[in-house]
């Protein structure tokens, strides 16, 4: 089906940019859509998991990925003095089902992706505010008044999507109960340059990830009401919430300026089983917005984007390519969803005995086996 067909995809995140390499690899026209004025290196980490690597492999990318970032070898889930609860088999994983964990930072590997993509396939401050889709074609309305006609629309515009707003009437995104600061430092003093670690307190949990050029990602939690007022001064916030927390949480907070600190309440939606409306469809967080407690979001924006390309590649009509990319992937991504959701929720106890409680289990439950789930949850086959 790539004769004459033109792809729109809203959103130049990972997803969207990821779709714009498949599409290239696989000889389909497209156009990408951001709002952003420019691809600047902004936001935080990300990981890519082995399931990521291995969808970027059939790109042909995930060697300038790896390159990019940082493999990790293990990890752990540890207490606020320190000492660990629960050990991740990462680099067993990772053998395993053939393809490393990386971590890197969200410009570089939006970086590596751009290159690929070109600029020609990019239209900056264009945001999609809507479409219409009937007998005379598929249009996109930018919020300029612009309107570009294609023949596949992709909602790739992440969770408050402009493009799922028109397909679906939902409620607003569902709170979590818990807000979250991001943030980048060059402390690498105390942190395993191939391990990341993940401590939980009561009501509390902060991450450390290293993600190579000498920088680290880390990323705090705390239960609070939805659309707290931020502090004028969140590194010192920080610091007083985490205060007795073991090394190197305290450095790398105190080496991160305040205004280069993320605030954000955490949401996601309701798994929907329905992704497809005529000639629009959605991808990665339009579709399935998730927590971040299993560091799927982006690994499954990733999946969506190559299943998508290669059904459109197969199938010779687009409502059968648009059936067959659904049917393969509204499952496994709903899965996540309501596995991530989970994981935050347990996470975030604040009674103390519970919190003791959670720790003997997790502590009981740790193995360096790799299990039936993780092992599937890693994998990745196209179709």
């Amino acid at each position: 089906m790539k004769t004459g067909l033109t792809v729109l995809i809203a959103g130049g995140g990972i997803g969207g940019l990821t779709l714009g390499v498949a599409l290239r690899r696989a000889g389909i026209a497209f156009k990408i859509f951001e709002r952003a004025p420019a691809l600047l290196r902004v936001g935080a980490g990300i990981s890519m998991q082995s399931n990521a690597m291995l969808a970027f492999r059939t790109l042909g990318v995930d060697t300038a990925v790896a390159a990019a970032g940082q493999e990790i070898q293990g990890g752990a889930i540890l207490n606020p003095r320190g000492e660990e609860i629960s050990s991740m088999p990462v680099s067993k994983a990772s053998a395993e089902v053939g393809a490393p964990m990386i971590t890197i930072h969200r410009g570089r590997l939006q970086d590596v992706l751009h290159q690929i993509v070109g600029d020609d396939n990019l239209v900056l401050g264009a945001k999609v505010e809507g479409f219409r889709d009937g007998p005379d074609g598929l249009f996109v309305r930018l919020a300029d008044g612009r309107e570009f006609q294609g023949d596949l629309l992709v909602g790739a515009d992440g969770l408050r999507s402009a493009v799922r707003a028109q397909l679906l009437k939902e409620p607003s995104p569902r709170y979590s109960g818990y807000t979250s600061w991001r943030g980048v430092c060059d402390v690498s003093e105390g942190v395993r340059r191939d391990y990341t670690s993940e401590s939980w307190g009561p009501g509390m949990r902060f991450g450390v990830v290293p993600i190579g050029e000498g920088q680290t990602y880390w990323f705090a939690t705390a239960t609070a009401p939805e659309g707290g007022v931020d502090h004028p001064d969140a590194r010192t916030e920080l610091l007083q919430r985490f205060s007795g927390w073991h090394a190197p949480i305290p450095q790398l907070i105190e080496n991160t300026p305040s205004s280069a600190i993320m605030r954000t309440d955490i949401h996601d939606r309701v798994p929907i089983r329905q992704w497809v409306q005529g000639r629009a469809v959605l991808l990665g967080d339009a579709a399935h917005p998730m927590t971040p407690n299993m560091g799927q979001g982006g690994c499954q924006a990733v999946e969506d984007a190559v299943v998508l390309a290669r059904c459109l590649s197969l199938e010779a009509e687009l409502p059968a390519a648009l059936a067959r990319y659904q049917a393969v992937r509204v499952e496994r991504a709903n899965d996540f969803v309501a596995g991530s959701y989970r994981i935050g929720q347990i996470g975030q106890w604040e009674n103390a005995f519970a919190c003791w409680v959670r720790e003997k289990l997790m502590r009981m439950m740790s193995s360096d086996r790799v299990d039936a789930r993780t092992r599937r949850n890693l994998q990745f086959t196209p179709l």
